[in-house]
């Protein structure tokens, strides 16, 4: 096995304050809401629609669903699914099942009826806490994956009082916006009878640092799903690494969080959760991004810290010059998933007056492994640098144990105390990712001298045409560079004579139609022409994730059905 330490050039180039490693790692998840009810007891720790829930008050809720939960059987070790959107609900319930020793897993609400059930089909969880507009999804599965205990979640009862009154008027406007939040359910357990149990005493057994806390499905829909096995380790290390990476944010009330993506996405978990909690933030929730909602909180509460991806910053600066409201006073918004356009850090800068970096992450890790300095020396166009306590080299994804010179491109491989140590239930997918203790990331990318990272393409999605590699990011950013083009997506179709053909989806300005060979010659006056897309189909959209990120997966499923038989 490979026990060298490589260099890490990256941390003479850290921002002033952020140290190279992390101190030692104890305790549990469960330590960073009790250390903030204990600092800020009075303090606001949740924020949702207009009604603020204290750092005792979630303690203590936290303390009862926990008892709630086993009075219905929940034990150490156990599976629990949560299938919410952000709210109140979901923070007491993810803490509540840490409690006890049991093990979280999230789902998006939004999933399909079949979507969700290949995940259940994974893990098995017997109890699961779900939105009430889900509850039916959840019962109607086969009885050979039958959840004997639901909890219904109804997001009504964690609003204002005046809200909860104004839906229950006799028009329509409030009947469907009703309807569109919670639905009546049978057979399941009411979220508030959990509530009224009497709080777990502090005398049950906490859970272990290095214990198995929560299982996040690796994104995208389709194939079998494969489930990172996260331990409070993992979680409480990329909070720390999080913290360290801002130091000018301080812990207590002050310091404000905005839950604008989902919490059941790894992302939206450990920066827009654990970190808040480790801060003690006032968290504000957000069910669903609305650019209007977030602007009115703006107003009276800006953001300390902002965990968001680029169409989020861009609607929200578009939404907020059409409204005249100042997004003055939002300290640092930090971008990932997809490449972050230096058009769009200027003016959102300009607007906030605070910062916009970039940063990456995988499911695997926790997910955060890098980001831009929080300074001036950040470059655009990079994922910045890793995170304190984070080793990086760049193999050559054919060699893996061989690292490529340096400056060039390869594979990333990664380790750390974020990073997982295996896939639940899934031995052989584990070790396929390792190599000499190192995480195979799956994306190309190049190191510079001062150790800042651009990611080059994922392995996956490379197109191998005539014999070269061509990374569909390279492509994609050309064709958006012609005036008509508002987005596109590139993918490999099979060729018979070089393998794979590049082929384009795009989507054009809405201004008419255009000639899509003045596109490829657009292309042409910019790329080798090997790289070039032999065929160029315009959509009306491309598909993308929750978070904004375009499925070229699907994409290119689609491509082939609409190509079959040409």
């Amino acid at each position: 096995m490979t026990t060298y330490d490589p260099p890490r050039p990256w941390i003479a180039s850290y921002a002033e304050g952020v140290p190279a490693d992390l101190g030692p790692l104890e305790g549990n998840l469960l330590d960073i809401v009790a250390a903030s009810a204990r600092d800020y007891p009075d303090s606001p720790a949740l924020q949702f629609l207009g009604r603020t829930t204290s750092y005792r008050q979630l303690q203590d809720a936290v303390d009862r669903a926990a008892a709630g939960l086993k009075a219905l059987g929940v034990g150490p070790g156990d599976r629990v699914a949560l299938v919410l959107p952000n709210c109140p609900q979901h923070i007491v319930a993810f803490y509540a099942i840490l409690r006890l020793g049991a093990v979280v897993v999230e789902h998006n609400p939004l999933y399909t009826p079949r979507e969700l059930r290949k995940q259940f089909e994974d893990h098995g969880a017997k109890t699961a806490i779900v939105w009430s507009k889900v509850v039916r999804t959840v019962q109607d599965f086969p009885a050979d994956l039958a959840v004997r205990t639901i909890v219904a979640v109804d997001l009504t009862r964690a609003m204002p009082l005046s809200l909860r009154l104004a839906l229950t008027l006799p028009i329509p406007k409030a009947r469907e916006s009703r309807a569109a939040l919670t639905e009546r359910v049978t057979g399941a357990t009411g979220w508030e009878k959990l509530l009224q149990a009497t709080p777990l005493p502090a005398s049950f057994p906490q859970p272990r640092t290095d214990d198995l806390a929560i299982i996040q499905y690796t994104s995208g829909t389709t194939g079998t799903p494969k489930g990172a096995a996260l331990t409070h380790r993992n979680l409480l290390a990329n909070a720390r690494q999080a913290q360290a990476w801002v130091p000018s944010i301080h812990r207590g009330e002050g310091c404000v969080v905005y839950a604008v993506l989902p919490m059941f996405h790894a992302y939206g978990l450990t920066l827009c959760l654990t970190f808040a909690m480790s801060m003690g933030a006032r968290l504000v929730l957000f069910p669903r991004f609305d650019a209007d909602m977030v602007l009115e909180v703006t107003k009276k509460h800006p953001a300390t810290f902002l965990p968001l991806v680029p169409p989020i910053a861009a609607r929200l600066l578009a939404v907020a010059r059409e409204k005249g409201v100042s997004l003055a006073g939002t300290g640092i918004a930090i971008s990932g998933a997809m490449a972050l356009p230096h058009e769009l850090v200027v003016p959102f800068e300009e607007a906030t007056g605070g910062y916009l970096v970039e940063g990456y992450g995988l499911s695997e890790c926790s997910p955060v492994l890098m980001a831009n300095p929080v300074a001036d020396n950040r470059v655009p166009g990079t994922v910045g640098l890793p995170l304190p306590g984070t080793e990086c080299r760049v193999v050559d994804p054919d060699e893996p144990t061989r690292d490529v010179p340096p400056g060039q491109p390869g594979e990333l491989v990664v380790r750390g105390p974020q990073v997982f140590a295996g896939y639940y239930g899934k031995p052989e997918e584990t070790e396929a990712v390792f190599v000499d203790g190192w995480f195979r990331t799956g994306d190309i990318v190049t190191i510079d001298e001062r150790g800042f990272v651009r990611i080059v393409d994922r392995i996956k999605e490379l197109v191998i045409t005539g014999g070269f590699n061509v990374a569909p990011t390279e492509v994609e950013q050309v064709l958006r560079q012609h005036p008509r083009v508002a987005d596109a997506a590139v993918v490999g179709l099979p060729n018979a004579t070089s393998g794979e053909e590049v082929v384009a989806a795009v989507v054009l300005d809405g201004e008419g139609d255009v000639d899509v060979e003045s596109i490829r010659e657009f292309a042409r006056s910019i790329l080798t022409p090997y790289k070039v897309p032999r065929r160029i189909f315009v959509v009306d959209e491309l598909p993308v994730s929750l978070i904004g990120k375009v499925l070229r997966r699907q994409v290119r499923e689609s491509l082939l059905a609409l190509t079959s038989g040409s």
